[in-house]
């Protein structure tokens, strides 16, 4: 028995509970899309499947062909005593309180209502429709990997409604590109005489995304951790025996940590001095975006005599200190063509030491963004001279286009009326600074007018994920509107 049978458009959740009953999580797609290939056959449609179960489906109509695109793949995520196994079962659809929910589990609307609402569109009898060209990606969740590899060449449309927003009501019209930055310097451990270990350890700092809050002014543990360093080693023999900091490289790092050892003739009480005043600026630069930032130094072993233990050595120590320092981190430019929007930012994410049998290094890993892509090149070269520079090397990887913002859209335009005349208010136009597989999609078609937009989404790719119901509705009214418009405009 269906649990939506009775909501409008009936249509389009009839579709997103067929989806709903496929195990549809990211790497586990071959389902899903032969269930929208065998949708295809059913209904006359031309498609096209390839070989990573991404599917591409034509419907005829009158004038310029419209793109839908959207994503098949979900994430699957369950509270801890749902024994439901999200990679062979179909979730359990319950409503409440005028949303879609699922039980002990993800909803999956983040995308499955796209896939949905394109569904319906193509068995339409609309003749007001114009031709419809509907992409559907795999794993979005897991890199964009679907639209990174598809092939566009027999897409003829240069308009396209991406339907993978989360707030109705605001639409995105610009996004960043990005890479992962990985700068690594070779380390040695040496045997080294010290007076005294010590560990510098920041914590509590708020952190946050760095697509979405790098131009808050947030702290970065790492970066402190950097120049707490630095002035430590300024008078004194400084060894390095363990570094750390981080754990995304697209999340601003919220804690640091460094065990270091001390050797050679030193005051504990001045570098103590030092470091006091330095905390107590840092502390009050970011009073107001790190409120709960933790601060110590304090002596980790101490003798009076000079002890050996095994450490970095003092060259490849002040390398690392150096990289900490001089590497940018943050805002690098804002926008020109949007106000307030970041342009482009760069984030020390990840801090470690690792071995691969053949070498020992200290890495750091930054998330590099910029909505245009010769200023994502530029950083990329600043970043490989400062490292090289400094004795290092620099890899790239997860390289990924931006969709630089449009000064004159039609699209957007026709939407944003659209949504004045059926809301009775004007709508949001957002710029963001963290990537969408829009980038791919503006990158790979020429000319390509986008926008992205979507009904209301709570806490997606978590249990507690729900659908707001009459979003859904005005959302899909709003969609069949323009794309009417589009047609015979």
């Amino acid at each position: 028995m269906r649990v939506l049978s009775n909501l409008a458009p009936e249509r389009v959740f009839y579709y997103f509970e067929e989806i709903c009953s496929i195990p549809h999580g990211s790497g586990n797609t071959k389902a899903i899309s032969d269930y929208l290939t065998g949708f295809a056959r059913k209904h006359g449609l031309r498609f096209r499947q390839d070989e990573l179960n991404n599917v591409i489906i034509w419907k005829d109509g009158q004038g310029e062909p419209v793109i839908l695109q959207g994503h098949m793949d979900m994430v699957c995520d369950k509270d801890a005593d749902c024994d439901k196994d999200m990679a062979k079962e179909g979730l359990d659809l319950y409503i409440e309180d005028g949303f879609v929910k699922a039980k002990g589990t993800t909803l999956g609307g983040d995308d499955g209502i796209a896939v949905a609402m394109a569904l319906a569109l193509l068995e339409s009898k609309d003749e007001k429709l114009p031709p419809l060209e509907v992409i559907i990606t795999v794993d979005e969740e897991v890199g964009m990997l679907g639209a990174a590899a598809i092939d566009t060449s027999d897409i003829k449309g240069k308009t396209m409604i991406n339907i993978d927003s989360e707030v109705e009501g605001i639409f995105t019209v610009s996004c960043a590109g990005g890479v992962i930055a990985k700068c690594m310097l070779p380390i040695e451990f040496l045997p080294t005489s010290v007076n005294g270990i010590y560990e510098i350890n920041i914590s509590g700092l708020t952190g946050g995304h760095s697509g979405v809050e790098i131009h808050k002014n947030r702290a970065n543990a790492i970066k402190v951790l950097g120049l707490l360093l630095d002035i430590v080693r300024a008078d004194n023999k400084l060894s390095i025996i363990e570094i750390s900091g981080g754990a995304k490289d697209n999340v601003i790092a919220g804690n640091a940590r460094a065990l270091i050892a001390l050797s050679g003739d030193y005051s504990i009480e001045e570098i103590t001095a030092k470091l006091r005043g330095a905390i107590a600026s840092i502390k009050m630069s970011f009073a107001e975006s790190d409120p709960g930032m933790s601060i110590t130094f304090a002596e980790n072993k101490y003798v009076e005599k000079p002890f050996y233990t095994c450490a970095i050595g003092y060259d490849c120590s002040n390398k690392i200190i150096d990289m900490l320092v001089k590497l940018p981190n943050g805002v690098q430019a804002m926008s020109k063509d949007v106000e307030g929007l970041v342009e482009t930012s760069l984030n020390m994410g990840i801090l470690g030491q690792y071995s691969s049998g053949e070498e020992d290094v200290v890495m750091l890993t930054f998330c590099v963004r910029s909505s245009i892509d010769d200023e994502k090149r530029k950083l990329m070269d600043r970043l490989s001279d400062i490292i090289n520079e400094i004795g290092g090397r620099i890899e790239f990887e997860g390289d990924y286009p931006g969709w630089q913002y449009r000064k004159d859209s039609r699209l957007r335009d026709l939407v944003a009326g659209v949504f004045a005349m059926q809301y009775g208010r004007e709508a949001k136009i957002e710029a963001i600074h963290a990537g969408v597989e829009c980038g791919y999609f503006a990158e790979k078609i020429d000319d390509l007018d986008c926008v992205s937009l979507g009904p209301n989404l709570s806490k997606i790719h978590t249990s507690e994920e729900s659908m707001e119901i009459e979003s859904v509705e005005r959302t899909y009214n709003l969609v069949l509107e323009v794309l009417h418009k589009l047609n015979y405009n």
